[in-house]
């Protein structure tokens, strides 16, 4: 077992010590009930967005990724002399505007555990590369989705490679926690592609708006199915992500969805964005009534609004690192499993593993079966 391997399975170790004050986050619907005297206006709270985006059952929470990262090395990633002055090993802070996070080498996640929800990674810009601990690989990114249910546990890596050498390599992503059910919190780990090819677009004939269906379905348009045992699997949780673009001046008008679905609306770039007459402040979230249509009114510069929606799962839900569970216990037992098993081992030479250069856009799943894309 390598140094970092065992410094981290410490710091799980010294994480048991703290569960008896582990914050029991409780029913996620309990926390975004509709107040009782709702407001008729479809906005009915705007708040602030930071680093992680808060966010309605049965979603855990939503990171948005943007790093203006320099050339890459002959490593694939940023020049020795670019790391000094950073905390290599938790890097979060924007300094020259990119982080390394927890790569030493490479920016990125290196090998980690997850047990009992999934994660979505929707890449706008740059590449991801993945590895897990059932053997499975890839490298997607521009405009690509990786849709991993993690089950009743996984190592994976998510690390970000600096593929050019005499260009810049800008990364902008959302990584997505989506819950997982009480009855699926151990199933088997499994993980699927939405490349981007694949995703459907809604958009009017000038295309002054341009809308991306990733997950669910807008009226007629319907994205892939969601894993088999993801609670989006099921039309009737109404599970859905949308990422919307609105041109300069731009209008588009989001259909109203059923009621009791926890809706959400996140402006992550632009500004004089409207709904419904409500201007929406850049980089807020507006959370709204899911029985109303909304109006989109852009004003003079390109809008950017990510929409995440669904039924509410309803369960308890206790979360400690990288492990979501229904009660304390579920916890505990779940740092004892990782500690004895690793979920599996790591079967790659790096906890920080990235693919070769030239291998653009592909994925290995754990049965052997691998996809490989153009471009």
């Amino acid at each position: 077992m390598s140094n970092d391997r065992r410094k981290f399975l410490g710091r799980l170790a010294l994480g048991m010590g703290s569960l008896a004050a582990l914050p029991l986050v409780g029913s996620a619907s309990s926390n975004e009930k509709q107040e009782e005297e709702m407001d008729k206006h479809p906005v009915q709270r705007i708040k602030p967005l930071g680093f992680q985006w808060e966010t309605a059952d049965p979603f855990l929470f939503c990171v948005h990724h943007e790093d203006k990262y320099p050339q890459g090395n002959a490593e694939m990633g940023p020049d020795p002399s670019l790391l000094k002055g950073r905390q290599i090993g938790q890097d979060f802070l924007l300094k020259d505007g990119w982080r390394m996070y927890h790569g030493n080498r490479v920016p990125g996640f290196p090998g980690h555990p997850h047990r009992g929800f999934e994660t979505i990674t929707v890449v706008r810009e740059g590449w991801v590369d993945h590895a897990d601990s059932q053997g499975a690989a890839g490298r997607y990114g521009n405009g690509d989705v990786q849709w991993m249910t993690a089950g009743k546990g996984i190592q994976h890596s998510e690390m970000f490679p600096l593929l050019r050498q005499e260009e810049d390599n800008p990364l902008e992503l959302f990584q997505i926690w989506l819950n997982l059910p009480a009855k699926s919190k151990m199933v088997e780990p499994h993980f699927k592609m939405l490349w981007s090819d694949t995703v459907p677009v809604i958009e009017d004939d000038d295309k002054t708006y341009h809308l991306e269906v990733l997950a669910g379905s807008l009226g007629e348009t319907s994205a892939l199915d969601a894993p088999p045992d993801s609670w989006a699997a099921a039309k009737e949780h109404c599970v859905a992500i949308y990422n919307i673009k609105l041109g300069p001046g731009a209008s588009y008008e989001l259909p109203a969805t059923e009621e009791g679905v926890n809706r959400t609306v996140y402006y992550y770039e632009g500004n004089g964005l409207k709904i419904t007459e409500q201007e929406i402040p850049n980089y807020h979230a507006a959370e709204v009534d899911p029985t109303q249509a909304l109006l989109f009114e852009n004003a003079d510069e390109v809008s950017k609004v990510l929409v995440l929606q669904g039924k509410p799962i309803g369960e308890p839900v206790v979360q400690h690192g990288p492990f979501v569970m229904n009660s304390r216990e579920e916890i505990r037992q779940a740092f004892v499993d990782y500690q004895n098993t690793q979920f599996g081992g790591w079967p790659w030479e790096r906890y920080d593993q990235v693919h070769d250069r030239e291998k653009i856009r592909f994925a290995l799943h754990a049965d052997g079966t691998e996809e490989v894309k153009e471009g």
